[in-house]
């Protein structure tokens, strides 16, 4: 039997994803009278179809974020084989997307296999059409993520490199090294069984109780500005990105469901109470009273 509301919800992200392909193709270099941007886009659905098949037939989340990374690093290795004059722009996009994507999705397949399960997927996965837009989501994520990136890579318009690649050029590092040592510093403090149940205070937590997605939201941003230059007509649609990003951080798959937890674990805890009046939720200085 069909379950209508992910089916819905499938339905919904393949149509937005049409736009916003039909948006970015614009300006797009061809290959064979098929806009690169639209083959290169369609890499991160049809990878998270096919690992979608034996992930549910094996009642498993453990290859979900590994396929998301492995899905960025496809499609850019296709734009770059299939891009006829892929100009420096283009290559140092490549190459920041490849260095995150190949980190944080390292760094995510490991946190799950020792933790043995993803608590996000432990009612869908159970659940073919619940698990399918699970799945699909993450197929959209990497596409409408890198979707202002990608928009500069596969275009046939070329820009001299100025202050916006060096202005993003200096967003991506200051986020992707936030995210980096927010990643290490929780990741000790886990690994020491006094913190077992405990939740983290310490290093850049003091500043912000999500300081990882704040990073990944900065360096987001930073690819779209390095790619804003070449943009052209409707191909300024793909700006979504890093709006994109920090909604699906804050509002749907991160920071809400982190929240939840944390309140249901230690809301009752005059420590943790504390905390969370006394520590932005994401900005690090900003809503500190």
């Amino acid at each position: 039997m069909i379950a209508w509301k992910p089916t819905i919800g499938i339905l919904a992200i393949l149509s937005t994803s049409a736009a916003i392909v039909f948006a970015g193709s614009q300006g797009s270099t061809a290959v064979s009278t098929i806009p690169l941007f639209f083959i290169c886009a369609s890499v991160g659905f049809i990878l998270h179809w096919l690992v979608f098949i034996p992930s549910y037939l094996l009642q498993t989340e453990h290859y979900f974020d590994l396929t998301g990374s492995l899905s960025y690093i496809f499609a850019i290795t296709l734009a770059l084989y299939l891009h006829p004059l892929l100009d420096l722009r283009g290559l140092i996009i490549c190459t920041l997307i490849s260095i995150w994507a190949l980190r944080l999705g390292s760094f995510l397949f490991i946190r799950v296999k020792r933790a043995g399960q993803d608590r996000r997927f432990t009612e869908s996965k159970t659940r073919f059409w619940g698990f399918l837009y699970f799945w699909t989501l993450g197929g959209v994520w990497v596409f409408i993520t890198m979707a202002a990136g990608l928009a500069a890579i596969t275009s046939m318009t070329q820009r001299p490199l100025g202050i916006f690649a060096v202005a993003g050029l200096l967003l991506w590092l200051s986020g992707f090294m936030i995210e980096v040592v927010a990643d290490r510093q929780k990741t000790k403090f886990r690994q020491l069984p006094e913190n077992w149940n405990h939740f983290i205070t310490t290093g850049l937590w003091a500043y912000s109780r999500h300081p990882n997605y704040f990073g990944e939201i900065v360096l987001w941003l930073g690819i779209t500005v390095i790619a804003l230059p070449t943009l052209v007509g409707w191909q300024y649609v793909t700006l979504i990105s890093p709006i994109f990003v920090a909604v699906l951080l804050i509002k749907v798959s991160g920071v809400r469901l982190l929240e939840k937890d944390g309140k249901d674990r230690w809301g009752t805890d005059p420590n943790y109470q504390h905390y969370v009046k006394n520590t932005p939720v994401l900005v690090p200085f900003i809503g500190r009273p």
